[in-house]
């Protein structure tokens, strides 16, 4: 968790939502969803590429949601 949040820290960006549980049948997988209003989607994919590059990383979702017209909202799941 330390290495995932560190790649935005040193952009100095700050998660608008942040939530992590530890998951699997062993317990030993840990699920993270992170959320940033206002990121540029092509900033938001460069972190994404970051984070994929993060052993032990298994994978990273993206998503752009439209919050208003003109307007964008760029979510993460690592």
């Amino acid at each position: 968790m330390p290495r995932v949040l560190e790649l935005f820290a040193k952009r100095n960006l700050v998660p608008s939502k942040w939530h992590s549980a530890v998951v699997g049948a062993a317990g030993d997988e840990l699920q993270i969803d992170i959320q940033m209003t206002g990121l540029a989607p092509e900033q938001g994919e460069y972190i994404a590429q970051c984070l994929r590059q993060i052993m032990p990383v298994a994978c990273v979702l993206t998503t752009v949601k439209a919050v208003e017209p003109d307007e964008r909202r760029y979510d993460r799941i690592a």
